[in-house]
């Protein structure tokens, strides 16, 4: 097989890293890439969200499987494109892809089909009207981008004055774009949050290990929200009763619901839970992997990447095939000083060898630029520091560990992963 690995970041380094390990792989490319995966993958220049490039890129090189990372290609449309040429691809439709495109799609399709989730004050387009909707709702106050911001869109507002500067912020003075010109108003959720994903292939589906991530900058969940600052994976963070009731009252209505919209979902679907101690209700859907939910995931995985996603793409998944190493997994991110504000980058990164030597340890790449001998950093999240163990405190030694040897200018990252592992009680636990 070859495989077109779509995507630059932490989580398609992982995905490469574990389809290379697949005796059927002889060749990956990835577009665009960085500078951490060259030495397992060809990359090559792209843009994310120019669909008909990728649709050339394709038609040239010719993969057997394209297997789609990030969202913006999702909800451009590339499941359709490649599917309308005959190609097979990890990607759901534009349709679908709409669950994460738009929280107010998602939300009034959750409502339709009476899947728990967060009480909704009402949609907006216009600044005072979700201005005045303020005198009507329970503080604190979650306020949602209704489009894609790049884990910006979110903001937990605890009193009338910030909500009311968040609101103009987005819609007056379009500090997100597109993404931020509609939003959505909802009830606060209190407890543990919880990343359930599975894969499916538009008619069965298997879910994957659970995850749960660390979206604040700052220990003790402080400081604003990005795109994850590090996660954690053991089966301890779902009991069995819990796990069928997510089954029974999220993923089964949801996946009916699709189909009954004439939406057969095939690709990864991350829900974003809240358990709370009147049951697990959904935060958010997310058409692709999480990211860094997938590093954590994929070194976890103790079955053949590349034959689970060629079956996902041709309609054929078999959910026996998915099988798990026991243990915990930990992703630890290191971030560029001032990320997820302004942050400057090209600072030279060092310890790498080091960091990679720890048993256990895979140091996956996000923000990460090859110049020469030298490896710079390239983005706000730069890596992703890898381990898994037989338990998560070995997970965790293993990962801080290595987190230590690396070096680089005005880096950063959290101390507290998995310091939650703890499970709040809810309905059907």
């Amino acid at each position: 097989m070859k495989v077109l690995v779509i995507g630059g970041g932490g989580r398609e380094h992982a995905l490469i890293w574990k389809l290379k390990q697949s005796p059927r792989v002889d060749k990956i490319w990835c577009a665009p890439g960085n500078g951490g995966m060259a030495a397992e993958a060809e990359c090559l220049p792209a843009d994310a969200a120019n669909v008909p490039q990728f649709v050339a890129l394709a038609g040239r090189l010719k993969p057997d499987l394209t297997v789609v990372g990030p969202e913006l290609p999702l909800v451009h449309g590339i499941g359709d494109a490649f599917r309308q040429h005959g190609w097979a691809i990890v990607a759901p439709s534009q349709q679908a892809a709409q669950l994460e495109g738009s929280k107010i799609f998602a939300k009034q399709f959750l409502r339709r089909h009476g899947i728990p989730t967060a009480q909704m004050y009402g949609e907006f387009d216009r600044s005072q009207d979700a201005i005045a909707a303020l005198a009507r709702v329970d503080w604190p106050l979650v306020i949602k981008a209704d489009g894609l911001c790049a884990g910006k869109g979110v903001f937990v507002a605890q009193d009338a004055t910030s909500a009311e500067d968040f609101i103009r912020r987005m819609i007056d003075k379009n500090e997100l774009g597109t993404g931020g010109k509609r939003l959505l108003l909802e009830e606060t959720l209190v407890g543990d949050e919880l990343s359930f994903i599975l894969v499916a292939d538009g008619q069965r589906y298997a879910p994957l290990v659970p995850t749960r991530d660390h979206k604040r900058v700052f220990e003790a969940n402080r400081g604003p929200n990005t795109g994850g600052m590090g996660a954690y994976s053991t089966d301890e963070l779902l009991s069995p009763n819990l796990r069928n009731h997510i089954l029974n009252h999220i993923v089964e209505p949801t996946m009916r619901g699709l189909a009954s919209e004439g939406i057969l979902y095939q690709g990864f679907l991350y829900i974003g839970l809240m358990l709370t101690t009147s049951g697990p209700k959904v935060l958010e859907f997310n058409c692709r992997l999480g990211d860094p939910e997938a590093q954590a995931i994929a070194v976890r995985m103790d079955f053949d990447l590349a034959q689970v996603l060629a079956e996902v793409a041709a309609g054929i998944l078999e959910p026996s095939r998915l099988r798990w190493k026991p243990g915990a997994s930990v992703c630890v991110v290191i971030a560029s000083g001032g990320y997820p504000g302004n942050f400057s980058t090209g600072k030279v990164i060092h310890g790498l060898t080091d960091a990679g030597q720890i048993k256990g340890v895979n140091v996956f790449h996000s923000g990460t630029l090859r110049q020469g001998d030298y490896l710079l950093t390239n983005g706000g999240r730069v890596l992703g520091v890898t381990a898994a163990a037989s338990s998560l405190e070995e997970a965790l030694s293993a990962s801080y560990d290595a987190a230590a040897k690396i070096r680089f200018e005005g880096m950063h990252y959290r101390k507290d992963i998995g310091a939650q592992t703890g499970r709040v009680q809810t309905v059907g636990d």
